[in-house]
């Protein structure tokens, strides 16, 4: 049998797929100590270990065999995929309108390169044609790949270069503009997009997946459609992120760009709205309004762009036991601005009080947040609030600890004075701190109460 036949794979799982005359995109009955399986011989990752068998299962997921548990595999058909990805020329419609989608490296629309596990995305109007062949009934789409690179790796460079370009698309025409980014810091993303573009005339949508375009559970189609939607027909001229909303796909929600967050590693319903209620929710028969203050799309092509920051800016989670030298650490790098995410109201412990002293001798600015997210600040409520206070720490109300570590570095990038650095971060660009939360924007169900049970039962999961 060729090499080729065992691409990727090479000791222990090399010799088990010999030993039994079968390869890659074999269709294959394997016998193993932990059950029988069927399905698709993947290719191996390069970079993968030695000791594994992938497979495709009819259901369109993929599994790893140890090659020591098997004990018989039978080959009863072949069929070698190609996971090229159609492509389409977009149709355009002059009575369309025109969204530009930014790609900065996630996964919205993809195929699976099984030679190195590495996710390709698809980012050419005729691959997302090919893919997802609705969007061509909602507009006209364009589309940029700005950057090719894990959330992880999003920073000031990428949201400076992003900013500038949102700018130039909307004063060039565009009626929406689309972001595909990856989850994992896609709410940092929108909440500096939020202060960096400013009376936007037209909707920013961030969207991304979950799950890649390969696997039957991907609600990568979905959120891509509903968030072209929403750039092309909604009226909420805002950043915002278009995610799943339930874990079924029955639609996707539109969380304000300053008030949103991943909440979970691997559910697709992943972002939710904190302290607050969503702007609205979209579906195939179009967007329901949950909010009406919002800022409303406008028809001119005006837009306030500001992509000054200073990333000499922490956050410091604060814990039990926090000793003052993490505090004099970030004090002697350098670093101009922290933000702390405090216990209960906006506490710290008393060891920390002669560093945050220092910090306060040091010029640096110091804004507490609460790590519980919902809620406020309330630092006069308690002694040690007022002493932190004393010290110079500034509450930042409701303001989440991301939105206020990006509002900081973004605020230091307007000045060093400290009472202009507090009047910049206290005066809300877009809802970053609320008068008030609403008496349902906090909502946490918790399983296996009856009264919870019950309401569960009642909607579709």
């Amino acid at each position: 049998m060729s090499e080729d036949k065992f691409r990727g794979y090479r000791g222990p799982g090399k010799n088990i797929l010999s030993e039994h005359g079968v390869g890659v995109w074999s269709d294959v009955e394997i016998e193993s100590t932990n059950g029988d399986f069927r399905g698709l011989i993947l290719p191996r990752s390069e970079t993968a270990d030695d000791r594994h068998i992938v497979l495709k299962l009819d259901s369109g997921y993929n599994i790893g065999l140890a090659s020591d548990t098997i004990t018989k595999m039978t080959e009863v058909g072949r069929c070698e995929a190609h996971y090229k990805i159609p492509e389409k020329e977009f149709p355009r419609d002059p009575a369309k309108p025109n969204v530009t989608l930014l790609g900065t490296g996630g996964t919205i629309a993809s195929r699976l390169d099984y030679r190195t596990g590495a996710v390709i995305p698809a980012f050419s109007p005729g691959e997302l044609y090919g893919s997802v062949p609705e969007l061509a009934d909602i507009c006209n789409l364009s589309t940029e790949k700005l950057f090719g690179v894990f959330s992880e790796n999003m920073g000031p460079v990428q949201w400076t270069a992003l900013a500038k370009r949102i700018g130039e698309e909307i004063e060039n025409g565009a009626d929406g503009i689309v972001i595909g980014h990856g989850t994992d810091t896609m709410h940092h993303t929108a909440a500096i997009l939020s202060f960096m573009v400013q009376d936007s005339p037209v909707p920013i949508v961030m969207v991304g997946s979950q799950r890649s375009s390969d696997r039957p559970s991907s609600d990568a189609a979905i959120n891509l459609i509903n968030s072209v939607r929403t750039a092309a027909e909604g009226d909420i001229a805002e950043v915002m992120v278009c995610m799943f909303g339930p874990t079924s796909d029955q639609y996707c929600l539109l969380h304000r760009g300053t008030r949103v967050r991943k909440m979970h590693s691997s559910y697709r319903s992943t972002f939710r709205t904190i302290g607050d209620v969503p702007l609205a929710m979209i579906d195939q028969e179009g967007i329901t309004y949950l909010k009406s203050e919002y800022k409303h799309r406008r028809e001119d092509r005006n837009v306030k762009i500001n992509t000054a920051y200073n990333e000499k800016v922490t956050v410091l989670y604060y814990y039990p036991g926090m000793q003052p030298d993490v505090i004099d650490a970030v004090i002697e790098k350098g670093y101009r601005g922290i933000v702390i995410a405090g216990t209960g109201l906006g506490h710290v412990n008393k060891p920390c009080y002669p560093a945050l002293g220092r910090a306060q001798n040091a010029k640096v600015h110091v804004y507490m947040t609460v790590q519980t997210l919902w809620g406020y600040c309330g630092m006069y409520v308690y002694e040690t609030g007022r002493e932190l206070m004393d010290l110079g720490v500034v509450p930042c109300a409701n303001m989440l600890p991301e939105v206020a570590f990006v509002k900081l570095g973004w605020a230091l990038g307007q000045s060093d004075d400290p009472e202009e650095v507090k009047r910049i971060m206290l005066t809300p660009v877009v809802d970053e701190i609320t008068e008030r939360e609403p008496y349902n924007g906090y909502l946490l169900y918790q399983g296996e109460i009856p009264e919870v049970q019950e309401f569960i039962r009642t909607i579709k999961r």
